[in-house]
């Protein structure tokens, strides 16, 4: 590390890992922090959108180009009416004009994370300490203090920014007092993966549906390694939780999807919560947030690690101009906050939303008209295309970046 002052980064998830590639490629001494031993192997966003993988590309070769090997590509996805049969199916290769990378890459994001740890050990600038959790921050016109927690005790360390990357529980936010305002589903979301080759008992199945059902909506998707359904459940209580996560439940489920006399193997069960979250504001003097730091939503789309992304790549350039260009630092973050809150994050919560309501009508009547909207929508040429540039979020990065 270098006598400058580091940007301290508490979070190494994908928002938190591309910012300190981003800011290390430019000199700038960064130090990430990570408060587990070593980085977490858990089933959480899998799926990486054009735009994302544009920005990783010009990032780091060798990053993407591992990226790249081991993910799966997507490159159509469905929407399909369980009661009917119907099936809209979109075809991505309509946007190869728009992108380098027509195509969702399916890859888990602790892939991502693992990659860039590695490509940070190549700068002398950075520096990621494991088992050092961020509890508290002060800062002044100078600087920052970050009080982390480490296992030799609470230590203190001095930065020149702090960016609040550690999901949406932020001490950095919290800190701050920056409010959260949202809302929280009354539906809990189960997540079961399996290996079972769906594609092989499903007609023309893609490697991403989007399931419509009165009784119960769900998403199968495939990631890199295995399969993962997505239901939503409603547990009332601890008991009832356990319930959703037995073998009754999660079996039953699976066996709905499609019957077989054999238990599916199950490599993996959880239930999570499901918010729809923004922050106030991005950015309090020297603290800034990104990722879940700053705003959280349904996964439904793939769009909120997506969206976090953006907003290090985003504000990977702010600190650039800020910190060796002697940029006015308020003017670079109040620009940060307009283009990542005030549109971007609007985008992305509007379509997570209607993402849901696309599957979860009880109506028939009303499900039945969805559906043929998305079968006209797929059908027609200019309307793919936009529904794609929508949904795959290059409209959102292209308007954002308009935004002065």
């Amino acid at each position: 590390m270098s006598n400058q002052s580091p940007v301290i980064i508490a979070g190494a998830g994908p928002s938190g890992g591309v910012l300190a590639l981003s800011l290390a490629k430019q000199g700038i001494p960064v130090l990430l922090l990570e408060k587990c031993d070593k980085l977490p192997v858990d089933l959480r966003a899998s799926t990486f959108h054009p735009p994302s993988l544009e920005m990783i590309a010009d990032l780091d070769e060798g990053v993407i180009g591992k990226m790249l090997e081991r993910g799966l590509r997507a490159d159509r996805y469905q929407y399909r009416d369980r009661a009917t049969g119907e099936v809209a199916t979109f075809d991505m290769s309509m946007i190869e004009e728009d992108t380098r990378f027509p195509f969702r890459l399916q890859l888990e994001q602790y892939e991502l994370t693992g990659f860039i740890c590695e490509a940070l050990k190549e700068y002398a600038c950075a520096e990621v300490r494991f088992g050092c959790e961020l509890v508290d921050y002060e800062q002044d016109d100078g600087g920052v203090t970050a009080v982390v927690r480490t296992a030799q005790g609470e230590q203190r360390l001095a930065g020149s920014y702090l960016i609040g990357a550690e999901g949406a529980r932020s001490v950095v936010r919290k800190r701050s007092e920056i409010g959260y305002s949202g809302f929280t589903y009354d539906e809990k979301f189960l997540v079961v993966s399996t290996s079972f080759p769906f594609e092989e008992v499903f007609d023309d199945f893609s490697y991403v549906n989007y399931v419509s059902d009165p009784e119960e909506w769900c998403v199968i998707l495939r990631t890199d390694k295995l399969w993962r359904v997505l239901v939503p459940v409603f547990p009332a209580n601890e008991a009832e939780e356990n319930y959703y996560l037995s073998d009754e439940f999660v079996q039953s489920r699976l066996k709905r999807l499609h019957p077989r006399e054999e238990d599916y193997d199950v490599h993996h069960r959880s239930i999570y919560a499901v918010n729809q979250r923004v922050a106030e504001t991005y950015y309090q003097g020297r603290a800034l947030l990104v990722g879940d730091a700053c705003h959280i939503n349904n996964p439904l789309g793939g769009m909120g690690m997506n969206g976090g992304l953006h907003d290090a790549f985003n504000l990977a350039e702010k600190l650039q101009k800020v910190i060796q260009e002697g940029a006015d630092a308020d003017a670079a973050f109040s620009l940060y906050d307009r283009q990542r809150r005030e549109l971007a994050v609007q985008f992305v919560q509007r379509h997570t939303i209607e993402n849901k309501k696309l599957m979860e009508a009880r109506d028939p009547n009303i499900q039945r008209k969805r559906q043929q909207m998305l079968m006209e929508t797929a059908a027609d040429p200019d309307k793919a295309k936009a529904f794609l540039l929508e949904r795959s979020m290059i409209n959102c990065v292209r308007e954002s970046l308009a935004v002065q």
